[in-house]
């Protein structure tokens, strides 16, 4: 690994031997996995921490043959990966990947227009207007923030009762993007989610995600066990990615309980250690490859 250099200070555009940008923040098990493994390719990289980065859009070249953003910060995220690609970077996961997968609205658009079996969902732009609006959608529900992971901020709406009480806490809170209300239906499903893994259109794996709570994140304790990958769900992820975009991309599905599969969400920046536990290293090795073929392209 080189010193990182200031983006703003840079002089000419990378060419085929020069570094690849690691955006981030945090080097978390991910990362760190990651980093090693470009280090045993000897494949030169910087760490880009989004924290201290100063760009100058209008005389802006930078070092680098390409980008990896595994960037934790929504809003950072954002705007660093536009100003890259702004630069004549590519960039894994794209501006557009990232601006869609981290709202949970710009989601679930996505994936109606493409036609991908997602949970019913209601949106009201005051949480006063969805509360009218819910005893016709039904309940259970479940609300979520537009952007946001590992759960946080997730309710269970059981009757009209519990959603007043929810719903005027949310209307307290502070910025205007807590008022956009985010309603799916309560999916009954069988104690586990899946979240299967797709690098560009190729689906490298899927585990389950078991759990006595409603919500299944392994960060919350869901306990991972591999999911087979049927023709029928390799499908569903492969047209997932399609409407999403070429990416690294972790897709969460939720089983009905009729045999349904329904995509929940996707995540553009994922986390993977759990899945490694039960899916095998081999996943860093598939992710670094995916990215080099991106940045290298012959």
């Amino acid at each position: 690994m080189t010193e990182p250099t200031t983006p703003a200070a840079s002089a000419v555009h990378g060419g085929p031997d020069a570094p690849i940008a690691v955006l981030h923040s945090r080097i978390r098990i991910e990362e760190r996995l990651l980093l090693e493994e470009f280090d045993r390719r000897k494949v030169a990289y910087e760490l880009l921490d989004s924290r201290t980065a100063v760009f100058r859009p209008d005389e802006l070249r930078l070092p680098y043959r390409g980008a990896l953003s595994r960037e934790i910060s929504h809003t950072r995220n954002v705007y660093a990966t536009r100003i890259l690609e702004h630069a004549g970077l590519t960039v894994v996961n794209s501006h557009d990947i990232i601006t869609t997968c981290g709202d949970k609205l710009l989601t679930t658009l996505r994936l109606l227009a493409s036609g991908i079996p997602t949970p019913r969902v209601m949106v009201g732009l005051t949480p006063d207007a969805a509360l009218d609006a819910l005893d016709g959608f039904g309940y259970p529900a479940v609300t979520k923030p537009l952007t946001g992971s590992w759960g946080r901020l997730g309710a269970r709406l059981k009757d009209h009762e519990t959603a007043e009480a929810v719903l005027e806490y949310k209307a307290a809170l502070t910025g205007t993007q807590h008022q956009i209300t985010y309603v799916q239906e309560y999916i009954d499903k069988p104690g586990r989610d899946i979240r299967a893994y797709v690098f560009g259109r190729e689906v490298v794996g899927a585990i389950y995600k078991y759990s006595d709570h409603w919500r299944t994140n392994t960060a919350r304790g869901g306990r991972p066990q591999v999911c087979p990958v049927t023709p029928d769900l390799e499908k569903l992820l492969v047209a997932t990615a399609e409407a999403i975009g070429e990416g690294v991309l972790a897709v969460d599905l939720l089983e009905g309980p009729d045999g349904e599969v329904f995509v929940n969400e996707v995540n553009h920046t994922p986390e993977f250690h759990g899945a490694i536990d039960v899916l095998g290293t081999g996943m860093v090795g598939r992710y670094a490859d995916y990215v080099l073929g991106r940045l290298d392209p012959r």
